[in-house]
């Protein structure tokens, strides 16, 4: 059985089209799940880091246009749950929404480079946490309660309307270097029920953090192809905190009524910095390989600090972090967030891939743009670590017949007719609508 037509893929954490013949699939092609891609890459560190840089740089431009919709909000997305699922898009695009696609995404590897180092970042974070020490795991980890203290589960799919023409060179990008085959669906008759199985998937992925990642009606009859990530972590910290250091503190959010919000704290050694007022600390989970990163802005300047904030701030903060006894003290916090891209990756710099002169020629024969690029995340921070979700999605439809209007706003003339003969009945015109009231 050809595995191509019953896609899964691995995703990114930290953050592509081949060009290839034009064939078209023939019939259908599935498998069960696969969870890493089908082609072992050959790609070094220094590329690897190029990818990083590349959604980095993603992560704050996506980060000011999120702020700027969303005021004064809880606020979290996953970069690498955005970028992967676009670039099993931008795997299909061509010409200039292949262009425009790659600029506001920092692509700067090669097409064949770039699929082959997500496949190899994939592949590389899926394994964090394999060996992570018995002997580091906190006395104070209870088993029972959270079995496994280091997850990190990264998997996509793509979802296809049945005997819809994708091209192979399209599917074989997806299946070497994202894992699987397309998932043959029947949007025309059910699209409801093709809704709920994908949001089933992801919700299953994410160990039910996410349960609705495309919302009752965001897709229908003319969707032709969503794509989907879903990313799971969930990991103890190499210090916890004791829950009976914790207790109820002040909180000032931006409005400036203080609140009392449960506060963990603890001494620890911990890598910390302070640059221009603001202090940094880097706080590592379990097996040292992934960290949480917290910047506190100088009093009374979050908001012209955050704009500030870019890719450089956190590489100036990791040069100059030391490693002395920090008296932490941390709220608990649990959030989730939800949002719809189009318009923030439209002034990112890609609008013509959700126009209808889209070209992703190189994913389908049949004109398609995409409607839509759905976002949720989740995250849970407490005393024994964090948990943290992200699920991505994008949607393509065929493009839109022209879009026609009739304003009679000015003089026009009128005929009442018989169809079956063409005989004229009437025939008149209004020049004053306004005296024929």
């Amino acid at each position: 059985m050809n595995r191509r037509r019953f896609i899964t893929l691995s995703g990114a954490l930290l953050a592509g089209a081949l060009a290839g013949c034009t064939a078209l699939s023939a019939g259908p092609r599935k498998l069960g799940e696969q969870v890493q891609p089908g082609v072992t890459p050959d790609i070094d560190e220094e590329t690897l880091s190029e990818l990083a840089r590349e959604t980095n740089q993603l992560a704050f431009d996506l980060y000011g246009e999120l702020t700027e919709a969303n005021p004064g909000e809880n606020l979290l997305a996953s970069p690498v749950s955005v970028t992967t699922v676009l670039s099993m898009a931008y795997a299909g695009a061509r010409g200039e929404t292949r262009e425009q696609m790659r600029e506001a995404l920092h692509y700067t590897l090669n097409d064949e480079r770039l699929h082959a180092a997500f496949n190899a970042l994939q592949r590389e974070l899926n394994a964090r946490g394999d060996d992570i020490d018995k002997a580091d795991i906190p006395d104070n980890f209870d088993s029972d309660d959270n079995p496994v203290p280091f997850q990190l589960n990264l998997v996509n799919a793509a979802w296809g309307q049945e005997e819809s023409p994708f091209r192979d060179s399209y599917l074989d990008v997806l299946e070497d270097h994202y894992g699987g085959g397309l998932r043959e669906v029947d949007y025309r008759n059910d699209h409801e029920g093709v809704r709920e199985k994908i949001n089933d998937w992801v919700a299953d992925r994410t160990v039910g953090r996410i349960t609705d990642l495309l919302p009752k009606d965001s897709i229908s009859k003319r969707t032709r192809l969503v794509l989907t990530n879903a990313m799971y972590f969930k990991a103890n910290w190499l210090h916890t905190f004791e829950k009976g250091a914790t207790s109820r503190k002040a909180f000032t959010p931006l409005d400036g009524e203080t609140t009392e919000v449960p506060m963990m704290s603890q001494s620890v050694h911990v890598p910390y910095a302070e640059i221009d007022g603001a202090k940094a600390v880097d706080l590592p989970y379990l097996g040292e390989t992934v960290s949480m990163l917290l910047i506190l802005p100088p009093e009374g300047e979050f908001e012209s600090y955050e704009e500030s904030v870019d890719r450089s701030t956190l590489v100036r903060f990791v040069d100059a972090f030391e490693t002395p006894k920090v008296s932490l003290s941390l709220p608990r916090f649990e959030f989730e967030s939800s949002f719809s891209l189009p318009d923030a990756l439209g002034e990112l710099g890609m609008p013509i891939a959700f126009r209808n002169n889209a070209n992703f020629s190189g994913m389908s024969p049949r004109a398609l743009r995409i409607d839509d690029v759905f976002h949720d995340t989740y995250i849970a921070v407490d005393e024994q670590g964090t948990e943290a979700a992200a699920a991505s999605a994008v949607e393509a439809v065929p493009n839109s017949s022209p879009a026609y209007s009739f304003t009679a706003d000015r003089p026009f003339l009128f005929a009442i007719r018989d169809r079956p003969t063409g005989t004229i009945l009437f025939l008149g015109r209004v020049t004053d609508a306004g005296d024929a009231q």
